[in-house]
């Protein structure tokens, strides 16, 4: 006698799972760059309309996360670095990881729109869309580049704060846009090099799979070439004081170093230290060869959180800016 089929649809899922859903570390730094934008852009908006434009910013890019892992939970089972995530897991069914993507992206759009402007929630909702659609869907697994133009998804925070503020998007907005995205390239590859083998696995062409290690530490050299130019750029145009300016002349110099040690390492060459001994492994546990591209991969955080930070105090703060 077969069992009835209500007994076989009980979820075991916890709170704690959706929550994960949610993609919590990747949130946080949404919510600190959205913040900032939002900050710095002066304007006249209240604070309950501000903290309502930041929990619905903090919300959509977890429906983002939530999505993103409902359609590839099959993807995060391969990997190591990600197959502890609900749906691959098996903790949250992918229907359900769908649901509540689309639901709070719903939610965070129309509130958003309502509490401040429609150009602040039309470019949240282009947001989820670029990244659980374009980027997850679309560029992924069909070319190495993927993390180059999905990189735009990541960017968007304080262009949405800012025009949460405002209702309007100036170039200064865009170039905190520009300063994330020249950022994530030679941040996720980095991290790329130490976990190839876990993309391969997944059939996924992040540069270090689909051009080799030795091309990747070159444009991970050139991206930053670029990069932090652009990052001192703010300190230039008057967005930016003496204390921005000083954090990003100096941690550029730290980031430069870094990438050219890299670029003249042999990271990537071989193995990760996980699959060398057959074991799990933290984010950082690596072989003493790919210690250069983790070592970018950490400061490459720092900096960026640090940017940031500068211009929030400064803008919290003017007299720091004269």
């Amino acid at each position: 006698m077969s069992k009835p089929a209500a007994a076989t649809s009980i979820s075991t899922a916890q709170p704690e799972d959706f929550f994960q859903l949610l993609k919590p570390r990747v949130m946080s730094l949404v919510i600190f760059t959205a913040v900032t934008g939002l900050v710095v852009a002066g304007g006249e908006i209240g604070w309950l309309s501000a903290a309502i434009a930041i929990l619905c910013i903090a919300v959509g890019a977890g429906a983002a996360g939530a999505l993103n892992m409902a359609l590839e939970g099959d993807t995060d089972a391969l990997m190591r670095r990600t197959r502890g995530r609900p749906v691959a897991a098996g903790r949250v069914g992918k229907n359900d990881a769908m649901a509540f993507g689309v639901i709070l992206s719903v939610f965070s759009v129309m509130l958003l729109g309502m509490a401040t402007n429609w150009l602040a929630g039309g470019l949240l909702l282009l947001t989820i869309v670029y990244y659980a659609g374009f980027y997850t869907l679309l560029l992924k697994r069909r070319t190495p580049q993927n993390i180059v133009i999905g990189g735009a998804a990541g960017a968007f925070p304080p262009v949405i704060g800012w025009a949460a503020a405002t209702g309007s998007a100036p170039w200064q907005a865009w170039l905190l846009f520009l300063i994330i995205f020249l950022w994530t390239p030679p941040h996720s590859w980095a991290l790329a090099l130490y976990s190839a083998g876990d993309y391969a696995r997944a059939g996924i062409p992040m540069m270090p799979v689909a051009r080799g290690a030795k091309s990747t530490r070159l444009q991970i050299l050139l991206y930053s070439l670029v990069f932090v130019p652009v990052a001192v750029a703010p300190g230039l145009t008057g967005m930016g004081g003496r204390i921005y300016l000083a954090v990003s002349i100096l941690g550029g110099v730290g980031f430069l170093f870094l990438a050219f040690r890299l670029w003249r390492s042999r990271a990537g060459d071989q193995p990760d230290k996980a699959e060398a001994v057959g074991r799990e492994a933290a984010l950082y546990d690596v072989r003493a060869e790919a210690k250069p591209a983790r070592n970018l991969f950490a400061f490459s955080i720092l900096y960026l959180m640090a940017l940031f930070a500068a211009l929030l105090v400064e803008s919290m703060t003017p007299l720091l800016r004269l």
